[in-house]
């Protein structure tokens, strides 16, 4: 019962805040407007600029946003106990998350769609645009190149997601026809893809893949390769042929199982109680770093986290309709993103503790369950080790309301690797924009190219996946960097927000600079941190990569300040 209180608490709360706050910052601090033009239809072009129906657009951007993260994130980050993890994919979320995600996207609303990147031009300067464009550069190249190795392993594990993954693909162009080419009932074709989607996770039950490996190439690289080239067509193709229809319904398969989470959680805790087996507060696990301020950067998706801030301005922007539809788009997927985060704490806070069955066959239960799991952080922090954790926990509990836990399983296979993938289409797609916009910035029209800018997102994703060898791993060389350049893009978005809001005038930029301000204290802080890690180790690749983007955020916030000052002191002459 502790833990089904727990999950309505945060639920109720995440419903007051986009009813109060949001429709706050929606109204009084950005003046979401009905009648003001919007890119989709000013720029309308049939890829990319198409004007989308609010459920629509949501349904993209959620699954954009969500991804793999919401729940590696707070996976790993409850080893430091579930009451630091669940205020921050709360109170986080409210107050810093979801301000982020609205704030980026309407500032790019503003701007032509264009990403939050190229924007730091006009309400920073051109030398923060370029260092912009390279964090997110950076950031987007390690993200295409790992997910091809996350989606591999998930299918490793999981070989009965194989099939039921890729079959999406022609339900939802089918989906994406019906709707844009036919204009038909958007209810019924939703009822009969998300139905067809479920069929495919039965027959991949039955059907099981396991890529063998080719021409010396393992399994994982076979993988790296088929998806990277996949990526590469569904960033070429318009947004409504796959991207936003496959979104959509993934949204669906979300929305599905999350219900399913929080009606194990409630048949269990009248049950069984569902007891928190976790600890409360766990401030030194075995090899861990400390929770100040790691526990901010490791769990991002569900609190806040850069990548969304490049959806926003990258994808969704070119989409949404209406102006107001931003805050549901905007600060509403933030808040249910938050929701699946504290629905993953559940299942590995509590869930585990049902059952968990270690590597000789023995079943532990209650704490004995999590600390076998939870007993160092080199042992919870693996990938596998991560997906094996929420997995276990999830089946445990759905197996209270009649579902098998092979069934369980291979559900949760299936949304694992379905959500990997929409952040691979995704990443691609704004790599692709972003690449594009540098290249017109410089006067090289021919890399803007759709198909040559998002070749060139392809290839140096692929030259950084196999930079080690066959098996397409090289990503994780700079995969420890990663949290702590999310969440400094988080921070300069909201630095580039900040900055957008002083230009109107009055005290509305303290929505978005208090939280710019704790980011930026916090990931230079962690880097700071890591930086001498990597020197200790030798470890000199990581240690001149973390340093350049460490000069690079400074340097960004040195303009900014400066601009500050020199508009005051012009401010005053005059």
């Amino acid at each position: 019962m502790q833990t089904l209180i727990l999950m309505v608490v945060c639920f109720i709360a995440y419903i007051i805040a986009y009813n109060t706050y949001g429709k706050f910052l929606a109204r009084k601090i950005f003046n979401l407007r009905t009648d003001a033009s919007v890119p989709s239809s000013e720029l309308k072009d049939g890829i990319d600029y198409v004007p989308t129906k609010k459920p629509i657009i949501f349904g993209h951007h959620f699954t954009s946003i969500a991804g793999t993260g919401p729940i590696v994130g707070p996976a790993i980050g409850i080893i430091w106990g579930w009451l630091p993890a669940i205020l921050w994919v709360t109170i986080g979320c409210i107050l810093m998350g979801a301000v982020h995600d609205l704030g980026a996207l309407v500032v790019s609303l503003r701007n032509e769609g264009k990403s939050i990147a190229d924007i730091a031009d006009r309400y920073i300067n051109r030398r923060a645009r370029f260092i912009f464009f390279a964090i997110v550069f950076l950031a987007l190249l390690i993200v295409i190149a790992i997910f091809g190795v996350i989606i591999a392993v998930v299918f490793a594990r999981f070989p009965s997601s194989v099939l039921a993954v890729w079959l999406q693909i022609p339900i939802a162009m089918t989906l994406g026809f019906m709707i844009y080419k036919k204009n038909a009932n958007i209810l019924l074709a939703t009822t009969i893809a998300v139905a067809c989607m479920y069929i495919t996770i039965w027959l991949g039950s039955i059907y099981k893949f396991t890529m063998p490996e080719i021409s010396s190439i393992p399994p994982t690289g076979v993988w790296t390769i088929i998806l990277l080239i996949y990526a590469f067509v569904a960033s070429t193709l318009p947004v409504t042929t796959l991207l936003q229809p496959r979104d959509y319904i993934n949204a669906w398969q979300l929305f599905i199982m999350m219900a399913l989470l929080v009606v194990s959680a409630a048949a269990v805790s009248f049950t069984k109680g569902l007891p928190l087996v976790a600890p409360v507060v766990n401030l030194s696990p075995a090899g861990a770093p400390p929770m100040l301020p790691f526990l901010f950067i490791t769990i991002a998706c569900g609190a806040v986290s850069g990548f969304h801030s490049l959806v926003a301005s990258g994808t969704s922007s070119k989409q949404v309709e209406k102006e107001p539809d931003a805050l549901f788009v905007g600060y509403g997927s933030m808040l249910t993103e938050g929701a699946l985060a504290v629905l993953v704490i559940a299942c590995v806070a509590a869930g585990i503790g049902l059952a968990y069955t270690t590597s000789d066959g023995n079943v532990l239960t209650g704490v004995s369950a999590w600390q076998q799991h939870y007993s160092s952080w080199s042992g919870a922090e693996g990938l596998g080790a991560k997906i094996t954790a929420v997995i276990v926990g999830a089946a445990n509990m759905m197996d209270s309301i009649g579902i098998p836990q092979v069934v369980g399983f291979a559900l949760m296979g299936v949304f694992i690797s379905s959500f990997a993938g929409t952040t691979l289409d995704t990443a691609t797609r704004i790599q692709r924009y972003i690449i594009g916009e540098l290249a017109t910035s410089i006067k090289l029209p021919k890399l803007a190219n759709r198909y040559i800018a998002t070749a060139f997102a392809v290839i140096t994703a692929a030259a950084l996946a196999f930079a080690t060898g066959a098996d397409g791993k090289g990503a994780m060389k700079l995969w420890p960097l990663f949290g702590a350049v999310n969440q400094l893009l988080a921070a300069l978005a909201l630095l580039v927000t900040t900055m957008y809001l002083k230009s109107k005038g009055g005290a509305k930029l303290l929505f978005t600079f208090i939280p710019c301000l704790i980011m930026l204290t916090l990931t230079i802080w962690g880097t700071v941190y890591k930086l001498k890690d990597f020197i200790q180790a030798k470890n000199h690749l990581l240690t001149v990569m973390g340093s350049i983007m460490l000069v690079l955020a400074v340097w960004m916030i040195a303009e900014t300040v400066m601009l500050l000052f020199t508009r005051k002191s012009t401010t005053a002459s005059a």
